[in-house]
């Protein structure tokens, strides 16, 4: 049996993975990075995918890419880059490893729902949504069991839904969206400079205090209406929350819930089912892997 090498890049770290056809982790990495040219960036993914290939003794049946951006349509790289990451875009990592399989490149909350679908919380399941919950928001689509990417590869971006068209405008121009009313970005404007962190917030918001509480709760109600739109728009099976922010728990998915018993649509009493992910650090990494096990570009 081959087995699959997934590589999950980020701002911070790299994660990658040696992945059975089954889904078994057979071994993992994790490198820490900085603010790296292109080439450094290469030489990181190079050793760990030589690290992986020695650790299992023989070459990976296939490798795959995560990272953020939107992916190029025919999977090859990241056709489009924002931010400290731009050394990234435009690598075809087919051509940098040397290999004659083409190594698929897909944006990382799409990787990490697809990990979520192969081996976690919504393995099985044929119609996904996830929101990652973080300093942004992000997200991915599965629709009638394929990863919808869309004409240029954008879709999947739900953060950038609008729940309010009179909102502040988020940096691709959307006002009043999910990602500005919960992201860990916007928290100093959204709490006029009380809270720093989401982290703080929550602190607040569990010791009592009515600001906290009110600005929480506000968050919560733009993530709900941003779910039950979204419910209506590709009507999944479920919706995952993933992302640190996702770690409040009963803070989050309590609210949560009684803000979709006010705004869900329900015909004959179906409700969306509300999840949060399953996956540890390392589920873009599966998801990368088992998006190149699947590819067929």
């Amino acid at each position: 049996m081959g087995y699959a090498i997934g590589v999950d890049l980020g701002g911070t770290r790299i994660k990658a993975v040696a992945v059975s056809e089954t889904g078994e982790i057979l071994e993992r990495v994790m490198r820490r990075t900085g603010d790296e040219t292109g080439e450094a960036w290469w030489g990181y993914v190079k050793e760990i995918v030589e690290e992986l290939e020695s650790g299992q003794g023989a070459k990976a049946s296939w490798i795959g890419v995560g990272a953020p951006g939107i992916a190029r349509p025919d999977g090859r790289c990241i056709g489009w880059m924002q931010g400290r990451l731009d050394v990234l875009e435009g690598l075809e990592w087919t051509e940098v490893l040397g290999r004659t399989r083409q190594i698929p490149v897909i944006n990382d909350g799409q990787a990490a729902l697809m990990g979520e679908v192969w081996v976690g919380a919504a393995k099985g399941c044929e119609n996904v949504v996830m929101l990652t919950l973080g300093t942004g928001v992000g997200g991915a689509v599965i629709c009638d069991g394929r990863l919808l990417k869309g004409a240029i590869g954008r879709a999947g971006h739900l953060g950038h839904l609008s729940v309010d068209m009179n909102g502040a405008v988020d940096f691709v121009k959307t006002p009043g969206s999910v990602e500005w009313f919960i992201g860990n970005h916007s928290i100093g404007e959204r709490s006029k400079g009380k809270f720093v962190s989401t982290y703080e917030l929550l602190e607040a918001y569990r010791a009592g205090d009515k600001e906290a509480k009110r600005i929480w709760l506000q968050s919560i109600k733009a993530l709900g209406a941003g779910v039950v739109s979204i419910a209506n728009a590709l009507d999944p099976e479920i919706v995952l929350l993933g992302g640190g922010i996702a770690e409040a728990n009963d803070d989050l998915f309590g609210p949560l819930k009684d803000v979709m018993d006010e705004m869900e649509w329900r015909p004959h009493g179906h409700q969306v089912k509300i999840l949060k992910a399953e996956g540890g650090e390392f589920t873009g990494a599966m998801g990368a892997g088992y998006n190149a096990m699947r590819f067929d570009g």
